[in-house]
C-alpha cells in the first residue's frame, strides 16, 4: 500500500462551494450540478478511522453499475463520471426521509426489523409481521421501512407511511412515488444479485427533488456500504443452523478498533497495514461479485488526488 494511491482528502481549491462530509467531498457548480468525490475514508463511531485503498473507486463504480441497470425504473442524479471516484450529478433537495427496503428479518440496529421483532413487536413501520419467524428468514414480501433523517445529529426515528404524510415530511403523492420506486429498485437489485449468486437482503435509498419538483434517486445504490448482501449458497445451511449467512466481511477495521479501545472516547490506535490491505481486498471482491466485472484500479497520475484534480479541470471556473 502506498499513500499516493489512497484518496484520503479531496480538497481542490480551484472548485467552488466546497463541502466536506465524512466520506464524500462536494462542490456545487453555478449550473446547478454538484461534483461528488467519494474518498477512501472509513467513518465509524462518529469519527474517521483510516482510509482504504480503492474503496472510493469501488463504491462509485458499483453505484454506476446499478444506476445504469435501473435507469428505466426511475430518474437518477447522474450527469457524468469524469473520474473513477467522481460523479457529477444534479443538485437536489434531499427528502427528509431515509428509505430502507428489507427482504429478510435481519439487522442489528435499533431500527432493524429483527431487533424489533425479537423485542416482541409485530406491528412496525405500518406493517404487521406474522408470529413464529426466525432470524434472517425471508419476509412474506419486501417491505419499506422508512426513518426520519436526523440532519441535526439526532437519532433516526422509525416511521410509517401514514406518519410521514401526517407529519408533512412528504406529500401523499411523494410517498406513493418514493415507496413505489424503492420496491421496484429493490426487486431489480434482488433479481440481478441472484444471477451473481448473491442475496440482496436489504438496502438504503436516498431521494431528492430537482428544481422542477421531480423525485430523483440520489447518493448511491446497492453498494457494499448501503446494502446487506449474503452469499446465496450459504443461506440454507446458515438459516437451518440459526446463524448469519456469509457476507462481504468488510468491517475488519471497525472490529479491530472496537476490540482495542472505546472508539467513542479513546484515541484510535495505529491500524496495521495488513488489516487495511485485507479490507481493500474485500471491497474489490465485493465489486467483482456484485457486478460480474473485473476491478481495474486507476493508478494514473502522480497521486490519486492529482488524478482527480486533472480529470476535473473542465469544471474549474474560467
Amino acid at each position: 500500500m502506498t499513500s499516493q494511491r489512497v484518496l484520503s482528502d479531496a480538497f481542490i481549491p480551484e472548485l467552488p462551494n466546497y463541502y466536506r462530509g465524512k466520506v464524500r467531498e462536494n462542490y456545487d457548480l453555478a449550473d446547478g450540478s454538484r461534483i461528488i468525490i467519494t474518498t477512501d475514508r472509513v467513518s465509524a463511531f462518529d469519527r474517521i478511522l483510516t482510509s482504504i485503498p480503492f474503496k472510493g473507486q469501488v463504491l462509485t463504480q458499483t453505484a454506476r453499475y446499478w444506476f445504469d441497470a435501473t435507469a428505466d425504473i426511475c430518474p437518477n442524479h447522474v450527469i457524468a463520471y469524469p473520474d473513477p471516484n467522481v460523479v457529477v450529478g444534479k443538485r437536489l433537495d434531499i427528502l427528509p426521509v431515509e428509505i430502507i427496503v428489507r427482504g429478510y428479518l435481519a439487522g442489528t440496529t435499533g431500527t432493524s426489523v429483527l431487533t424489533k421483532y425479537k423485542a416482541g413487536q409485530r406491528r412496525m413501520y405500518g406493517i404487521t409481521l406474522p408470529d413464529g419467524m426466525r432470524d434472517n428468514e425471508k419476509l412474506p414480501a419486501a417491505i419499506v421501512t422508512p426513518t426520519s433523517k436526523a440532519f441535526d445529529g439526532g437519532h433516526d426515528e422509525p416511521l410509517s407511511g401514514d406518519e410521514i404524510i401526517a407529519k408533512k415530511l412528504l406529500t401523499a403523492e411523494q410517498w406513493h412515488t418514493v415507496s413505489g420506486y424503492a420496491l421496484k429498485l429493490f426487486a431489480r437489485g434482488q433479481e440481478l444479485a441472484a444471477r451473481r449468486g448473491l442475496i440482496l437482503a436489504d438496502t438504503k435509498y436516498e431521494f431528492g427533488t430537482d428544481k422542477d419538483g421531480t423525485i430523483v434517486l440520489a447518493d448511491e445504490i446497492h453498494t457494499p456500504d448501503s446494502s446487506r448482501y449474503w452469499i446465496a449458497a450459504s443461506y440454507a445451511d446458515a438459516f437451518a443452523a440459526g446463524t448469519r449467512p456469509k457476507s462481504f466481511d468488510k468491517d475488519f477495521v471497525r472490529a479491530w478498533v472496537a476490540e482495542r479501545c472505546d472508539p467513542y472516547k479513546d484515541a484510535i490506535p495505529t491500524i496495521p497495514d495488513a488489516v487495511i490491505e485485507e479490507t481493500s481486498k474485500v471491497y474489490i471482491q465485493a465489486y467483482e461479485a456484485i457486478t460480474g466485472q473485473a476491478f481495474v484500479p486507476d493508478v494514473s497520475g502522480a497521486s490519486a488526488l492529482e488524478r482527480v484534480r486533472h480529470n476535473l479541470r473542465r469544471y474549474f471556473p474560467a
